[in-house]
């Protein structure tokens, strides 16, 4: 047997197409020639079981060789193999038959993943980084002889008669100048710790050294001797294959740390398992992101059939699912896919919308079972809540029974419990129920108190995603309003008929205004003198409502909001008419006393606030040791 040819290919050479497109994610070439491998391995396997094959199946492991020295690389299997009919049908004919539609629709691809698979070119792949392959394989079925196939990355082959005794097949790669760095166990070790780590047939990459027991010495302590064994890089029956009545908490803690070795303990987690309308397993894991979520992101991985594919799982899980850990395998998600794939597959949308079904699930489940628990990790699953709501309707809808809102005395209800809680008395005179909110307890303390005189109920509303969920639940609740505490004075926070008459005269009034507004010299405050509780501070800096929250969105990523960021601070400076301070002002002696007395009234309201810093505040020092 002894055959040389061309490969059928009618425009121009795909070969050096493979090398330019692919280039930059020439490490799946190991990927690619590892499932093919295991492919063949379970298909010996399925054979056997239908009994249409009788022989010994044997040691089934795939290996992964390298040689610095002839600079090849060997995948080697004992599974089904080829016949020369084969190769010429699989590899030369099948791999290259859309190689046509491909020159002219994939000249300008950037993602390999697009190429690859669409075009049965996985195999192929390994020019990427060889300048020549050699196939020596020896087909299962009986009277068989072994075969091997050369190419040299042109589209000229060769077949022979080959000399392998056993079943299965060896790829071997001749590596080129440019990827000798594949010739490095680490880096090889590497790439099959990504991707192949979880496949279901053994994979054997070199030796490693383990410590056994070797006996006891003089004093009965155990002795240990180190010896060479194969170094298998893969679990072949990871928990997501399992039966969750199969499993215990340790197995999904093991497997998280297995995933995230620096990562602490995740809160709890999803086993997903459905069969239809669509093939899916996956464990999900929330883990603790308390406020910094954007360092979190791509920690799903997704697999088909245990091959790993990416961690860009943008298009699969919802985008606020995107917080969460852990992995997703699907064999509807074929092993190359692109984005492009993704984002126009059917299958993909139901699978987003499982997912998002299974979390708001798990999350109604916790919180029925048992509240006081959820409360407490609520901290930590807030975030992913809160932005569910804000992007799914869907989980909208169904998060409204488990969303919590906590407020400044660490106490927790459900959107439907606070609106009950404080309708009675924080329901303004337009008969909307306004929710009072801080972002700051300890630095809008101030007007905490305030409002709690009032036996106004305050809410922490601290995350960074709370700027949009507040404008999100204006748009849901009936009737409803939220304000931050220090958005305006109390009385005007939550406005009924019952206010307090300014006890000024509008002469006085007047006077006030212009000496604060000396006093103050800077336009972007605004001065305004009102009839405020005498017990109240006699002066309150405030930003309006929709300032403060346009300028939170824009540092959220607001879109068009982002304007706003880049407006100058502007604040209402409100006078409490009725506070003996402003009657002391009135009747200092000579401006300069009437200003200094402003000055300090106003310093302490900017302090209170934070707002007092630089040469400012140390101004403010020295005249208040002067004025004691």
């Amino acid at each position: 047997m002894q055959e040389k040819g061309t490969i059928s290919i009618h425009t121009e050479n795909i070969f050096p197409i493979i090398k330019k497109f692919l280039y930059s994610d020439h490490e799946i070439f190991l990927r690619e020639l590892v499932s093919n491998a295991v492919d063949a391995t379970q298909k010996i396997k399925r054979l056997a079981t239908l009994g249409q094959y009788t022989g010994e199946l044997g040691d089934l492991t795939v290996e992964v060789a390298f040689d610095e020295k002839k600079k090849t690389i060997t995948i080697s299997d004992k599974g089904l193999g080829m016949t020369a009919e084969e190769i010429k049908k699989y590899i030369n004919q099948i791999a290259f038959s859309g190689a046509t539609e491909f020159v002219e629709k994939f000249k300008d691809a950037k993602d390999a993943n697009e190429i690859i698979g669409k075009f049965g070119l996985g195999f192929y792949s390994a020019f990427m980084v060889a300048k020549n392959v050699e196939i020596h394989t020896l087909s299962y079925q009986e009277g068989a002889e072994p075969a091997i196939w050369t190419c040299d990355g042109s589209t000229e082959f060769e077949i022979k008669k080959g000399k392998r005794k056993t079943r299965g097949t060896d790829i071997i790669l001749y590596i080129n100048e440019d990827s000798e760095e594949f010739l490095d166990k680490w880096k090889l070790q590497g790439i099959l710790d990504k991707y192949c780590k979880f496949l279901p047939v053994p994979i054997k990459f070199g030796t490693k050294s383990e410590s056994v027991e070797d006996g006891v010495d003089d004093k009965g302590n155990k002795k240990w001797k180190s010896v060479e064994v194969d170094n298998i890089i893969n679990t072949t029956s990871p928990i997501w294959t399992k039966s969750p009545n199969d499993l215990k908490d340790e197995d999904y803690l093991a497997f998280y740390k297995s995933l995230y070795p620096m990562g602490e303990d995740p809160l709890f987690w999803i086993h997903l398992n459905v069969d239809y309308p669509f093939n899916l397993t996956g464990v999900l894991y929330f883990p603790k992101v308390k406020n910094e979520f954007e360092l979190q992101r791509n920690k799903i991985k997704l697999f088909s059939r245990q091959v790993f594919i990416t961690d860009e799982v943008k298009d699969i899980v919802p985008e606020f699912l995107m917080l969460l850990h852990g992995v997703i395998d699907s064999p509807d998600i074929p092993l190359n896919v692109s984005r492009s794939f993704l984002q126009a597959d059917s299958n993909v949308k139901k699978i987003n919308n499982y997912i998002t079904k299974k979390v708001a699930d798990k999350l109604s489940e916790l919180f029925k079972k048992d509240r006081k628990a959820y409360e407490e990790k609520w901290n930590d699953i807030g975030l992913f809540v809160k932005y569910g709501m804000i992007s799914e309707d869907k989980f909208y809808e169904k998060g409204k029974e488990f969303t919590l809102l906590k407020n400044t005395k660490n106490e927790y209800y459900t959107l439907d419990e606070y609106r009950e809680k404080v309708k009675a008395i924080q329901t303004d005179k337009n008969d909307q129920t306004i929710f009072l909110y801080s972002t700051d307890p300890n630095k809008q303390d101030g007007f905490i108190q305030s409002a709690e005189k009032k036996d106004f109920d305050v809410l922490v509303l601290d995350s960074p995603i709370d700027s949009h969920f507040i404008q999100h639940l204006e748009t849901k609740l009936e009737k409803t309003q939220l304000k931050r505490v220090d958005a305006d004075v109390v009385e005007k926070l939550i406005q009924t008929d019952s206010t307090y008459a300014n006890l000024l005269t509008e002469d006085q009034s007047k006077a006030v205004k212009e000496i604060f507004e000396k006093a103050i010299n800077n336009k972007n405050y605004t001065v305004e003198v009102e009839g405020l509780s005498p017990e109240e501070m006699p002066v309150t800096i405030t930003m309006e409502e929709w300032m403060r929250r346009m300028k939170d969105m824009a540092q959220t990523g607001g879109g068009p909001m982002s304007f706003y960021g880049s407006l100058p601070d502007s604040y209402k400076v409100a006078i409490n008419g009725n506070h003996p301070v402003v009657d002391k002002i009135l009747k200092a002696e000579g401006e300069e006393a009437q200003l200094k007395l402003a000055k300090q009234a106003f310093d302490l309201a900017m302090l209170s606030q934070g707002l007092l810093t630089g040469k400012d505040l140390t101004a403010f020092v020295k005249r208040s040791v002067e004025m004691i």
